[in-house]
């Protein structure tokens, strides 16, 4: 019925320019063991967080970072109301909890407000806010 990925650009571009760093490093010193994990580390960061998929599927709103070790969903009965929101950039990116319930996020400042019949919002970023509300109505006979 809908999915929808985006790619936090950003911040895979800022995982490989440190990894890239800490290669210049590492041809330079003597492997150091902290740095040896930390390059090992920063490759698994970009797979786990890289980006966000967001879905709407046999009655479910599902959605999950990078290759979906880190995924969450909630029943379509469960939702009262979506709307498309602006963010406050110091709520930064990653799953984070705000004023207005949990956000899920890979970049910039758009999302979509979920309301829940039981009065719990969360919000899960999206380059595309219109389309993740507009699907999110349509499921709910909006």
């Amino acid at each position: 019925m809908y999915r929808h990925t985006q790619i936090g650009t950003l911040l895979l571009l800022l995982l490989a320019a440190v990894e890239i760093g800490l290669l210049a490093i590492l041809m330079y010193e003597a492997p150091d063991p902290v740095l040896k994990i930390t390059l090992a580390v920063l490759p698994l960061l970009a797979l786990m967080f890289g980006w966000l998929t967001v879905e709407i599927d046999g009655g479910r709103l599902r959605w999950f970072f990078g290759i979906g070790l880190i995924r969450k969903s909630r029943e379509l009965i469960e939702i009262e109301n979506a709307k498309s929101v602006r963010n406050s950039w110091i709520w930064g990116w990653g799953i984070r909890l705000t004023p207005h319930g949990w956000l899920y996020n890979v970049s910039g400042l758009d999302a979509v407000e979920v309301t829940l019949k039981s009065g719990k919002k969360f919000r899960i970023g999206t380059d595309d806010a219109q389309g993740l509300e507009r699907a999110i109505q349509q499921a709910l006979g909006q």
